[in-house]
């Protein structure tokens, strides 16, 4: 388990020890699905997470696609959209062998995208699946309270907001929101016109999952 982590902890090492700034590293998918939805979404996280914590982070997100050689630069990943996603069999095993040493993935739902990533994950984890999370797991305290769990952002089909993970043992390797829509949240004010209540909820549980990921 430890020597299996090593490579994505010294990553995290180096990055504090040479003080760089943390970002997220949106991934760049096949498919037909709109990767680049909600454009202002992880800019305006990272700069909620710069304000009211005291970790360094960029301005911007990264955008990088799974075969890419910079892949390895971010222990942090994001998915979203609405539309279909599909891996190749080459990017499939890379995304997992990536997971496996370390990484994080948060795969947010943004209306549309949970038929093709279900799929796609089964072919990435065939001897795995995603397991709800309880509203007493840590990562809905780890910075700040959720005590109900995951916010609801936006209304889609009117289901309760649920968060599954794919663990590698102990460790959450894929978080993935459904029927949330934190991304839309994380949105500039005036995309959506949700109230800053909302907005904030969303935000604040963005912090819960870079923190969670960053510490777990």
């Amino acid at each position: 388990m430890v020597k299996k982590n090593i490579p994505i902890i010294l990553l995290l090492l180096m990055f504090f020890a040479n003080a760089q700034d943390f970002t997220i590293a949106r991934i760049h998918y096949s498919g037909g699905g709109d990767w680049y939805s909600d454009p202002s979404s992880l800019p305006n996280l990272l700069n909620y997470i710069r304000l009211n914590t005291t970790m360094k982070v960029s301005a911007q997100e990264a955008r990088v696609r799974v075969l890419d050689k910079e892949l390895t630069e971010f222990p942090f990943l994001y998915l979203t959209g609405h539309g279909n996603l599909r891996f190749s069999d080459e990017e499939s095993i890379r995304l997992r062998e990536f997971l496996l040493s370390g990484a994080f993935l948060h795969v947010d739902d943004n209306y549309g995208l949970d038929q093709s990533f279900r799929r796609e994950i089964q072919k990435i984890f065939p001897d795995k699946s995603l397991v709800e999370l309880p509203h007493h797991h840590p990562i809905f305290s780890a910075y700040y309270n959720f005590p109900n769990g995951l916010p609801k952002i936006h209304e889609h089909d009117g289901k309760s907001p649920q968060a599954f993970a794919i663990f590698d043992e102990e460790r959450i390797m894929v978080l993935y929101t459904y029927e949330s829509d934190l991304g839309d949240g994380w949105e500039d004010a005036e995309v959506h016109n949700d109230s800053w209540s909302i907005r904030e909820a969303a935000l604040k549980f963005g912090v819960n999952i870079v923190t969670f990921a960053l510490t777990q």
